[in-house]
């Protein structure tokens, strides 16, 4: 279950939010002065997460890699011609 908790409260109650976490898997939201600033998750989800970041990051090298070369206007217009490609494909789905 996804819940918001002030920041003070989880000051006070660390060790039940903390159970809360990791037994009944729920994810707790941070707020300082009503804004979220940060969450509690449980470990599973926090590995995953920071191998889709891994993940991304490998990707990102990979294609600037792929794609130092290119002079600007040419990536322009490979990028322009995907996403064309990308919202005709997605329409007709």
């Amino acid at each position: 279950m996804l819940r918001e908790a002030p920041a003070m409260t989880v000051r006070q109650n660390l060790g039940e939010l903390l159970n809360e976490v990791q037994y009944k898997r729920d994810q707790i939201v941070i707020t300082k002065a009503g804004k979220p600033v940060a969450a509690l998750i449980d470990m599973p989800l926090f590995e995953r997460l920071r191998q889709m970041e891994q993940e991304f990051e490998r990707m990102t090298r990979h294609m600037q890699q792929a794609f130092q070369d290119m002079q600007e206007a040419d990536l322009s217009d490979l990028l322009d011609e995907a996403i064309h490609y990308s919202r005709s494909t997605y329409k007709a789905a």
